[in-house]
């Protein structure tokens, strides 16, 4: 059973930092062989993708987080992270990690609160 472990978000305030980790209890070699994403859900609305990043290192951002967020990845720890700078309050959500197998084995974790107070 594959299960994705959050961690790192609180409140801050507008202009701040704040670094999450999705650990992932999978092996390694699954893990460094897949793509891990950042998804983000408001209240009241869809949930939406902040950012993933490849098994070749490459990354893709949703236009509102470019040059605030990077998405990183350690296979040495089956950990990714999402380093949040300039936080505004337009970037509180509920955060989650995922890790998609397949249609069918697509994994979530429990997810994190981040709110950024103005």
């Amino acid at each position: 059973q594959v299960q994705l472990v959050e961690s790192g978000g609180g409140l801050v305030q507008a202009g701040g930092s704040l670094r999450l980790s999705c650990a992932a209890s999978v092996s390694g070699s699954i893990f460094r062989l897949r793509t891990m994403g950042w998804y983000r859900q408001a209240p009241g609305k869809q949930r939406e993708l902040v950012a993933y990043i490849t098994n070749a290192d490459s990354t893709v951002y949703t236009e509102s987080v470019k040059g605030r967020f990077t998405i990183s990845r350690d296979n040495a720890k089956n950990t990714v992270y999402l380093q949040m700078n300039s936080l505004e309050p337009e970037d509180t959500a509920v955060y989650y990690c995922n890790l998609k197998l397949s249609t069918v084995y697509d994994y979530w974790g429990q997810g994190t609160q981040v709110t950024v107070s103005s």
